[in-house]
């Protein structure tokens, strides 16, 4: 078979039957919409909710499909049997640089897509080969922050930190604002002085706990504490303690080049 063989029959493959074993509808629904729109393509990974057995009717598809070099790479969303699917979509000489990128950008979507994802199809051994990358990235981390970078995570979750606190709780909308942009850099500064991968949207959390339970809890908390009570202090105060384990708050004499 070569690397342009249609998608249709594929289905009795071992990889296949694994995948319909774990989701059998949506992974049916997930090859139909592979052999509808992507017959060419040279392997498929389902992601996301469907492949962790937690899909509700409203989930959408998370598909990586690895297409040849003929084909362009590029992001897809649209409606399939009435599911919407979300699609990444590599060639096999685009992948490596996607890969690095992601480590760049320490979320990790489309290594985490790889790694956790079921395999689809597989006919010619090239989605085993991607995983097996994958998973040697998100074992090495994510790309450090440099010591520039740094300085300017410290310095700007200095500054929301104290803005949240100088706000009233009167001004609701602005506390609120600010409380989610403290979060989003304490997260982004713990994760990285762990050498933890960082999220954002639900990931967030999920990434921030994963990483220090302790602290990441005690930053959540403390969001919503602000949410549900109007008091800026325990988020504060957690922001404080992430800024404490590399030199505390950076205020007077950064420079930013």
């Amino acid at each position: 078979m070569n690397d342009h063989a249609p998608l249709t029959g594929r289905s009795s493959s071992p990889v296949t039957a694994t995948a319909a074993a774990a989701s059998p509808e949506l992974s049916a629904q997930a090859l139909r919409l592979l052999a509808d729109r992507y017959p060419h393509a040279l392997g498929a990974v389902l992601g996301g909710s469907a492949a962790r057995g937690r899909a509700r009717p409203t989930s959408d598809l998370d598909l990586a499909v690895l297409l040849p070099d003929t084909d362009t790479s590029r992001r897809e969303v649209l409606r399939h049997e009435g599911r919407p699917a979300e699609l990444f979509l590599h060639t096999l000489g685009d992948l490596p640089g996607r890969f690095e990128r992601d480590r760049s950008l320490r979320r990790g979507t489309i290594l985490f897509l790889y790694d956790q994802g079921i395999p689809l199809l597989d006919p010619h051994g090239h989605v085993t080969h991607a995983r097996a990358r994958a998973r040697e990235l998100l074992a090495a981390g994510p790309v450090p922050l440099t010591r520039a970078e740094r300085e300017r995570s410290r310095y700007v979750l200095t500054c929301f930190m104290d803005d949240l606190l100088d706000t009233p709780p009167t001004e609701r909308y602005e506390q609120l604002a600010i409380a989610d942009v403290t979060l989003r850099e304490a997260a982004h500064l713990l994760t990285a002085l762990h050498g933890a991968w960082t999220g954002i949207g639900r990931w967030l959390p999920r990434r921030l706990l994963t990483a220090d339970p302790e602290r990441g809890a005690a930053l959540l908390a403390g969001h919503r504490t602000v949410a549900e009570h109007a008091d800026p202090a325990p988020l504060a105060a957690a922001a404080e303690d992430v800024l404490q384990l590399d030199g505390g708050p950076l205020r007077e004499g950064y420079v930013q080049r």
